[in-house]
């Protein structure tokens, strides 16, 4: 049987040439009747394609025409239907984040990797972090600071010398951005189940802003995140360079 494709591309000029090149070659199904979508970028568009088809049932395999590419696999043009029928399945939950703003205004996404909170202005972020609804620390004065997910755990997290967490992992990394007190204070691993609370000390004096998957607020006052389980996202994988391989292989480079 035939599979039903759906490419979708960036708009960086690799991307579309390989766009009009598959589609010349398999055709193209728009994504709501598709056996399975095809993004043709690097990370930032997966995450992009990911949101925005998360409502649909066909999953999403990447192929790398972009930069990193630790959620794509290698371009090939040919024998992609071979490739997609042996691909393996990955299912990866994201964060919700709620964040509240001065005005009082509320604002809700979601993150497959991370939802980061990060100073806006010249003075350090004054922050208390609360888990299940207890404070676990008082005041943190940094950058800034992360949740991630395993998903997440390699980009930004592993940046800000976040630990790298296996995909099937039932935990959250918890990572300060130059944590100034706590001297050198790095974060924690909490587990996924958690309801994690930010809430900004001066905000008026030390504005801060707050990312989901590069979809950012301003003038936040407080953020709630947890896990949301009742959202999953489908991402298919080359066999032996699945998600779980790549971030073992990312542990001894």
């Amino acid at each position: 049987m035939t599979q039903k494709i759906a490419f979708l591309a960036s708009d960086g000029d690799a991307a579309q040439d390989a766009l009009a090149d598959l589609t010349r070659r398999y055709g193209q199904t728009a994504p709501e009747g598709a056996d399975v979508i095809v993004a043709l970028g690097g990370d930032g568009f997966m995450l992009q394609t990911l949101h925005a088809t998360q409502d649909l049932p066909a999953p999403v395999y990447g192929m790398n025409r972009g930069t990193v590419g630790f959620m794509m696999n290698a371009f090939e043009v040919d024998d992609l239907p071979a490739r997609l029928r042996e691909a393996e399945l990955a299912v990866i939950n994201p964060l919700a984040m709620t964040a509240t703003d001065v005005a009082g205004s509320v604002h809700s996404a979601l993150a497959i990797n991370e939802v980061s909170l990060l100073r806006a202005g010249p003075q350090a972020a004054k922050l208390r972090i609360s888990v299940d609804g207890r404070v676990r620390m008082d005041e943190l004065v940094s950058d800034g600071v992360l949740l991630s997910t395993p998903a997440g755990s390699t980009a930004y997290n592993y940046s800000a010398h976040g630990p790298i967490l296996p995909i099937g992992a039932e935990v959250l990394a918890l990572t300060a951005l130059n944590a100034f007190r706590p001297r050198r204070w790095r974060g924690a691993l909490l587990p996924k189940t958690a309801t994690v609370t930010f809430d900004v000390i001066d905000p008026h004096k030390r504005p801060m802003m707050c990312d989901a998957d590069s979809r950012s607020f301003r003038n936040i006052v407080s953020v709630q995140i947890t896990s949301e389980p009742s959202v999953s996202h489908k991402l298919l994988f080359d066999p032996g360079h699945g998600l779980e391989e790549r971030v073992l292989r990312e542990q001894f480079e």
